[in-house]
């Protein structure tokens, strides 16, 4: 960060990297693996990699966050072996804010982690209330559980303990409200949403396509006959806000939570306004200094590990492959 903007080091192919603009710095970097088949693998074996590039200056202090617009699995593995976790947390997680009209709606983990285990699910809790705090300036979010029913008997053996321990949690870091289903979060009921990362990332693409749809919907029937195309015209200046209001590009993608530096992953398909709000974003977020936040709410509420229980070097499996 530098006084009166943002300074941008951009790591890629160096010769297709021309007239960038001010405050960008092209660091010639012509490795990609951001296609691979393994991930943890790749970055293993590929140091001079573009992204392990990036996460390294983050890691040593030359750049204060990382976006990254390619693999979602190797931008996870390298900052995990490079900025690594931070200390006490279990797994990192991706949140993504949903743009959903009337309320903010945090959904985390959206495809980090496939597989987790209840303590892991308590932490996201607290993790996504960190941010949205921090970032969504909400202040005492309203945090509840994915499930197939509202009631605290449905669900899984697993999600009955995660239900129990956020229930039984006393903290000012956020208000339980118990298991949510897809209309709560659609209907902007609520401000963190916490899932399992195999979940939250279908129910996360399949909010995106049923938005992108709608619209698609209202478009092709305002042009079904001369009176739409007319009704269509008048109503062009709401139709677009609306468009607008539920574009995934506004939110700038996920944040990555739980490493020792911040990260920021934009969706695949963002064009350039979405990549320079993901920028925005991983600049509020370290203004706002998220990072410290996280660690600190989660240390309050006793919910960091105590010991080592694997690897800090080892990235969760959704990343392996």
């Amino acid at each position: 960060m530098q006084r009166g903007g943002i300074r941008v080091l951009l790591f890629g192919p160096a010769d297709q990297l021309r007239d960038v603009g001010d405050g960008v710095e092209v660091i010639d970097a012509p490795v990609s693996i951001a296609k691979v088949a393994e991930p943890a693998s790749a970055v293993r074996a590929h140091p001079d990699a573009s992204i392990v590039q990036a996460w390294r200056a983050v890691a040593d202090g030359k750049a204060e966050a990382l976006v990254s617009g390619g693999s979602t699995g190797t931008a996870l593995a390298a900052g995990l072996f490079n900025v690594k976790r931070a200390r006490g947390i279990y797994r990192p997680a991706l949140a993504v804010t949903l743009p959903v009209p009337k309320r903010a709606v945090t959904l985390l983990d959206v495809g980090a982690n496939t597989d987790v285990r209840t303590e892991q699910l308590v932490q996201f809790a607290y993790m996504g209330a960190a941010y949205a705090t921090a970032v969504l300036d909400v202040k005492r979010p309203l945090v509840g559980l994915l499930n197939i029913g509202e009631e605290e008997t449905r669900g899984t053996p697993q999600l009955f303990e995660v239900y129990e321990q956020l229930a039984a949690a006393t903290t000012p870091a956020f208000e339980f409200v118990g298991n949510v289903e897809g209309h709560h979060f659609a209907e902007g009921e609520i401000d963190i949403v916490v899932s399992d990362g195999f979940t939250g990332n279908v129910a996360l693409k399949f909010a995106e396509a049923v938005s992108s749809k709608t619209i698609d919907v209202v478009d092709d029937a305002r042009n079904d006959n001369l009176r739409s195309r007319i009704g269509g015209w008048l109503l062009d200046p709401a139709i677009r806000r609306a468009r607008t209001s539920i574009d995934p590009a506004v939110t700038g993608g996920a944040y990555m939570l739980g490493l020792r530096q911040l990260g920021v992953v934009p969706h695949g398909r963002f064009g350039r306004f979405g990549i320079s709000q993901a920028i925005l974003r991983a600049a509020h977020g370290v203004e706002e200094n998220l990072i410290e936040r996280t660690h600190s709410t989660l240390e309050a509420a006793g919910v960091l590990r105590r010991q080592a229980q694997e690897s800090p070097l080892e990235p969760p499996a959704s990343v392996r492959s």
